[in-house]
């Protein structure tokens, strides 16, 4: 018997890949069974997030929504008020002690990203690492790769690759391992982000990953190339910025422009953080010779 057609299959791919307004705009999908409509649905409004429009997730998102769709405006609460997060960690907390919804993959895919962006790698694993969706799958390799595990993500990967080798999360998850083992899977690395341009519109994410790429393999100004492209599609992402910034650095060029404009866009972007942590101890070192 033939399988049922994926009516998603686009709009989850347009989302993996980082086109995220061309998932929005093309949403409206006749015929979707509930819980397709309820998978729909998250996707738009996470698509919504990554573009940066939180409080309309916030506004159009109720009380009455799906468990899966209160998650993802869980989400957009917690990233749009980093000064008062605590209140939203708690809610989450309190909805995964919750036998009735504690389980739902949506929600363990937002715990994840959510304490992953806490840098708590072991409260995430406690949510995704029983995997069960490819996104859930994907986010442990990102994980296992912050925690310098590349072996664990690896396993992953290869859970992965059994069930669907060719799925665009399974390619990417293979582009972020081989950058993160570096020396010569970097090409391999390429050649996938290589892959995903000619088959798909170019996007910024598919930019940066070609981007890092060239910058591991010494190759800045084909990597600016890619950058300043990316830059002209989102002025305001905060990948291209810092990627802008090092790899300015590296060709001797200005870098004070992208980084006042991550200051201002992306105060908590850890490229920011790190050059504050800097000008500080320059800033006291020159003190205490003064």
């Amino acid at each position: 018997m033939a399988a049922a057609p994926d009516h998603l299959f686009n709009l989850r791919n347009n989302f993996y890949l980082g086109s995220y307004q061309a998932a929005i705009n093309n949403s409206e999908l006749p015929n979707l069974s509930p819980d397709d409509a309820i998978e729909r649905d998250c996707l738009v409004y996470r698509s919504y997030i990554a573009l940066g429009s939180y409080q309309l997730v916030i506004n159009e998102i109720d009380d009455s929504a799906a468990s899966s769709l209160q998650a993802v405006k869980l989400l957009a609460l917690y990233l749009s008020n980093p000064h008062d997060k605590e209140s939203t960690i708690s809610s989450l907390k309190e909805w995964l002690a919750d036998p009735a919804i504690g389980n739902n993959a949506i929600l363990r895919l937002i715990a994840g990203i959510v304490f992953m962006h806490e840098e708590d790698y072991n409260e995430a694993l406690k949510h995704t690492n029983a995997g069960g969706t490819m996104e859930l799958h994907a986010l442990n390799v990102q994980i296992f790769i912050k925690m310098h595990r590349s072996d664990y993500a690896e396993r992953q990967l290869r859970v992965m690759q059994q069930i669907d080798e060719d799925h665009t999360l399974t390619q990417l998850a293979n582009a972020w391992l081989n950058l993160a083992v570096g020396g010569s899977k970097i090409q391999e690395a390429y050649l996938i982000f290589q892959d995903f341009s000619e088959k798909y519109p170019m996007t910024g994410l598919i930019l940066n990953g070609k981007a890092v790429c060239c910058m591991h393999k010494g190759n800045f100004e084909e990597a600016e190339t890619s950058l300043l492209e990316a830059l002209n599609k989102d002025a305001k992402d905060p990948e291209t910025l810092a990627n802008l910034v090092v790899c300015s650095l590296h060709l001797g060029k200005s870098y004070s422009r992208y980084l006042s404009q991550l200051k201002l866009a992306h105060p908590e972007h850890i490229l920011v953080k790190r050059a504050s942590s800097a000008e500080d101890s320059f800033e006291r070192a020159v003190q205490s010779v003064a």
